[in-house]
């Protein structure tokens, strides 16, 4: 299996227990509080993990492209 079919997988993991975890939180499955913030770290935790695989792609993709940055470094400026 690749590695980028693997990060899909997890991807869609993470999504789906993020959905299940708002499903059950709107659906009245939350009878305390200690029980909406655990749920409520939950998805944090689940949105925070995607966002961190989506920023390693696109960092991954970045350095991957040629041409798409450019560097003014210091250059000669007639001052």
């Amino acid at each position: 299996m690749q590695d980028l079919e693997i990060i899909a997988k997890i991807q869609k993991q993470l999504k789906q227990l993020y959905q299940n975890v708002g499903d059950s939180m709107m659906s009245g499955g939350v009878d305390n509080m200690e029980k909406y913030k655990y749920m409520l770290g939950q998805a944090h935790a689940y949105q925070y993990i995607s966002q961190e695989i989506s920023n390693l792609l696109n960092t991954k993709e970045q350095k991957d492209e040629q041409g798409t940055i450019i560097d003014f470094g210091k250059g000669n400026s007639k001052t």
